[in-house]
């Protein structure tokens, strides 16, 4: 089988997920038969959950198109504040209430989520198979530690934590939802959901 070769360039905070000499540079992947673009960025190590704009050699595509030898692929994060409706979206639209789902690592995270007037789901024993199935029925954006669980296709909305501290997880949550209006602290419980 031919092997092919298409040139990744990640822009922003995208390059976190990768390995230092990729970073911020256009760099060949080398592929056989047609893998779709979503494929091959998760390959790569990026999730799925993290992107919303891919352009293939100029033109916005959507997760499902399938790769050509010599394209050179642009992929975007999620984009807060810049409209880019003329263009394929990768994501849904936002959706209409900031709701979220927390995985086992993030208890303390939910807590002071909660504390801040944000509808957040926690418990100490959730499974990822639970986590995904409350997020799709209940529309909530799920916050985790873990890259692998982002990368199950059916998710999307979500978003991979990167600090340890809990009170710098609640900023960094704030910031990458400009949520900075919609806090009210102190209208819910702040108790931890536990079972």
């Amino acid at each position: 089988m031919n092997t092919h070769v298409a040139w990744f360039r990640f822009y922003e905070e995208l390059n976190d997920f990768l390995p230092a000499d990729k970073r911020k540079i256009a760099f060949p992947y080398k592929f056989s038969g047609s893998p779709s673009v979503k494929d091959v960025i998760e390959a790569i190590g990026v999730p799925h959950t993290e992107v919303d704009l891919i352009l293939v050699n100029g033109n916005s595509v959507k997760f499902c198109h399938k790769l050509s030898h010599g394209d050179h692929i642009s992929v975007y994060p999620v984009f807060e504040n810049l409209d880019i409706s003329h263009v394929s979206r990768l994501r849904p639209k936002p959706l209409r209430k900031t709701r979220f789902i927390v995985d086992v690592h993030l208890g303390r995270l939910s807590r002071l989520l909660r504390m801040l007037g944000f509808d957040t789901l926690y418990k100490n024993n959730y499974k990822n198979e639970e986590i995904i199935t409350e997020a799709l029925t209940q529309k909530r954006i799920i916050l985790t530690r873990d890259q692998g669980l982002l990368k199950n296709r059916s998710i999307t909305h979500g978003y991979l934590i990167k600090g340890t501290n809990p009170h710098e997880q609640a900023r960094e949550v704030i910031c990458r939802f400009d949520l900075y209006s919609q806090a009210k602290p102190f209208i819910r419980c702040g108790q931890q959901i536990k079972s």
